[in-house]
Order: structure tokens, then C-alpha cells, then sequence
């Protein structure tokens, strides 16, 4: 199975099998046998977003009843994908985790519902694509700061490059967040 489970409960990082010869490549970025069995999702809307440079995106959730799991991965450049654990109860509860996405490595990022989301540009630009199981719901949108002390995040962006939107520098911290989600195991 392609899939390659992190420590944190249900996040999950997805490899396909990428066939490659003279012409270039091919692969399923997904296909929903794939992703049965233990892993039921049915997706209901794409996201699509382009950045440059030092562009830091998040850390965004969806509050219940409209939570949302992502499949994230990267069509051109690369970035440093964030996830925030904020279910309570789960072994990982308030903890981030990180990983580098990009078109060479075709790695994607499955985020179960109760995670924050974000992502910093690495590369000159890059184009984000993802995958969501709710649609978008205004009234329940939720951020938390991306440079909240809780997690210390490392954006991988030096000092005065990082280019953040009006919304997600008004954030509250992590620890004054009323949107908890719970761990269901």
C-alpha cells in the first residue's frame, strides 16, 4: 500500500507509484480503491493555488460540523506542508508536523479532519493542489497564527521574506482556541 503512516494518528503520507521512461511520467494521484478499506473518504471539491516565494498559506481548519480532510500535494515547486494536531485527546493533541511536498518528490499529504493546515513556498512559485471531504463553509473557517510560540514552527522562510495575508496575521494563539475537535481513535 502506498500509504506510510507518521506518528500522529491518521495522518498519513501518500507515495504513488510514478512510472517513468524517455517520454516522462505517469501516475494515479488518486484513485478511490486506493483509498478504500481502511481509509473511507469520499471528496466532494479541488482546491487549486498558486504562490511565490515566502508565501506562508494557513494554519487554517474548518470547525464541526464542517470539518474538512485534505489531500494535499504540489503540481509545480515545492513547499514545507504544516499540519496541527488539535484533537483533544489524541497522543499528538496541540503537536505539529512537517514535511516537504513538491512535483519531484510527488509526495502527498493526507489530513484527517481536526487538524489546522498550512504551507510555506520554498521554490520560486509553487501550485498547490488539494483534495477536500466538506465543502467550504465560511462561518465555520478558524485559523490559528503561524508563528504561534506553541509549536515554534521552522518555515524554512528566512527573516523578513515571509509574505503573510491581512486574515492570518489576526489568528488568536492556540491556547485561547475554542474550536476543539475529539479524538475518536
Amino acid at each position: 500500500m502506498p500509504f506510510t503512516k507518521t506518528t500522529f494518528p491518521g495522518l498519513m503520507i501518500f507515495e504513488p507509484v510514478v512510472y517513468q521512461d524517455s517520454r516522462g511520467y505517469f501516475f494515479e494521484s488518486y484513485n478511490k480503491k486506493t483509498f478504500s478499506g481502511d481509509i473511507e473518504i469520499l471528496f466532494l471539491q479541488d482546491n487549486q493555488a498558486s504562490s511565490v516565494f515566502g508565501v506562508i498559506r494557513g494554519l487554517h481548519y474548518q470547525a464541526e460540523p464542517y470539518a474538512q480532510t485534505k489531500l494535499i500535494r504540489v503540481l509545480s515547486g515545492n513547499i514545507l506542508d504544516v499540519a496541527v494536531d488539535m484533537r483533544q485527546g489524541s497522543p499528538t493533541y496541540g503537536k505539529a508536523y512537517s514535511i516537504e511536498l513538491s512535483s519531484d518528490n510527488k509526495k502527498q499529504l493526507l489530513i484527517p479532519q481536526g487538524f489546522a493546515h498550512g504551507y510555506s513556498v520554498l521554490s520560486q512559485t509553487a501550485e498547490v493542489f488539494y483534495k477536500c471531504d466538506q465543502y467550504y463553509h465560511k462561518e465555520s473557517e478558524g485559523g490559528i497564527p503561524y508563528n504561534d510560540k506553541a509549536f515554534d514552527i521552522d518555515w524554512k522562510i528566512p527573516a523578513g521574506k515571509a509574505i503573510i495575508s491581512e486574515k492570518d496575521n489576526c489568528h488568536p494563539p492556540f491556547e485561547e482556541n475554542t474550536n476543539y475537535f475529539v479524538f475518536k481513535g
